[in-house]
């Protein structure tokens, strides 16, 4: 069985646009006539770009190639120019083949793929949720409304859902890690107080922030939210000095998550080895792909570090984090997201239910993906998948951050 032709599609969801502003799916083809699915979670060019990026890895090194040979197509493409180091967007590339590598052969072997990855070891997944606004919500409002957020959490834990993260601190500017203004530190304790207040002990409060902090910046505003008593603190600092999120991680009385900025287990394993976090967040479509991140899972597990797969992307990718949470032990929960265009991209094949996925039987991923609505719904913006804000932090009038609406650009 050798790997014959590849398809990429780039797929936009419709506002207000949970997940960000397009997907890059993958399809690959064997000489068989077996058709897999990836998805490149890859966002530092536009998506024009990177389908070049993605053709010329898949020209390069998986065609004509058996699909089984994962670790060799792995390090002929991390080896890639004779760099042979983490880069983040010829890894997002290798990742979503990667992926729909294993999808070909779940379904060659008509067994789903964690039954490669060493079987079954969880039969119920944990799931979270980030907080999205409610159908009576005004979305403008809602990223600074502690109120609106403690009534979205409320709604989350009628579902099942046992934790939700929010991340009320920003801005996330290219300017790197910044000193939080007084308002961000006192609108994040209103977020935990009152979100808090709403769920009691049903449900654990994950504070998410994306490295926008300087060292100590991020230390006092963990040390704000400790009385709340959040199960993460998600990457408090820029992913480029980990030892700077050490420190963090030693002087704050909450555990550290990182991990979706991430790639390869060089990356990671210098995370584990430095005690930046005891929380790790792959996005498989970035971070190397299923069997890469197999392989971090078993680091982590020798230094009693847990898993939080990432999803801030399509279904394609919440498929692979699932198959990869069925397959190890040292796993703590999963990224979920609920939208109809996401249930309606992979035809209603995997679900929450109760706060909890169930890890499908079906062949490869064990997914029907609607090949269909994906072409139907084109990219035609130029933003990126997401976008860093120009300006500073605004110590005068405040600032927000409108989570995962951006609008079209």
């Amino acid at each position: 069985m050798k790997l014959t032709d590849l398809d990429v599609i780039i797929t936009a969801p419709p506002a207000p646009g949970w997940g960000g502003r397009y997907w890059i799916l993958v399809k690959l083809t064997t000489d068989t006539g077996i058709s897999g699915w990836g998805e490149c979670y890859a966002s530092s060019v536009g998506p024009d770009a990177m389908t070049h990026v993605i053709r010329d890895v898949f020209e390069r090194y998986f065609l004509g190639e058996s699909p089984e040979n994962i670790e060799r197509l792995f390090r002929r493409t991390y080896s890639s120019g004779f760099t042979q180091r983490p880069d983040l967007t010829v890894m997002g590339a290798f990742s979503g083949l990667e992926i729909a590598c294993w999808d070909i052969l779940g379904k060659d072997r008509d067994r789903p793929v964690y039954a490669l990855l060493g079987g079954l070891m969880n039969e119920r997944l944990r799931a979270y949720t980030y907080l999205y606004p409610l159908e009576n919500h005004k979305i403008s409002e809602f990223w600074t409304s502690p109120a609106m957020a403690a009534e979205s959490a409320l709604a989350a834990v009628d579902q099942g859902y046992t934790a939700v993260k929010f991340d009320p601190a920003g801005p996330y500017t290219m300017r790197g890690g910044h000193m939080p203004a007084m308002s961000d530190i006192s609108m994040s304790v209103a977020f935990c107080k009152a979100i808090r207040e709403a769920v009691g002990n049903k449900a654990d409060l994950l504070f998410g922030t994306h490295g926008q902090f300087n060292t100590a910046g991020a230390t006092r505003l963990g040390q704000a939210l400790e009385p709340y008593s959040p199960l993460w603190f998600e990457e408090p600092t820029p992913p480029d000095n980990i030892e700077d999120m050490t420190r963090v991680a030693r002087n704050v009385r909450i555990p550290v998550a990182t991990g979706e900025r991430l790639t390869t287990k060089s990356e990671f394993a210098t995370v584990l080895r430095t005690g930046a976090a005891e929380i790790l967040q792959p996005a498989l479509g970035r971070a190397g792909g299923i069997w890469e991140m197999k392989k971090v899972a078993a680091i982590a597990e020798c230094y009693n570090a847990q898993m939080a797969p990432h999803l801030y992307a399509g279904p394609i990718e919440w498929a692979a984090n699932i198959h990869l949470a069925a397959s190890i032990p040292n796993l703590l929960m999963i990224e979920t997201i609920e939208t109809p265009f996401h249930d309606a991209l992979i035809k209603s094949t995997l679900k929450v239910e109760g706060g909890y996925v169930t890890p499908p039987t079906a062949p490869g991923l064990g997914i029907d993906v609607d090949e269909a609505l994906a072409r139907a719904n084109p990219f035609d913006g130029k933003g990126l998948h997401l976008q860093m804000q120009d300006p500073p932090c605004d110590y005068v009038n405040g600032n927000s951050f409108e989570g995962g609406a951006p609008p079209k650009a």
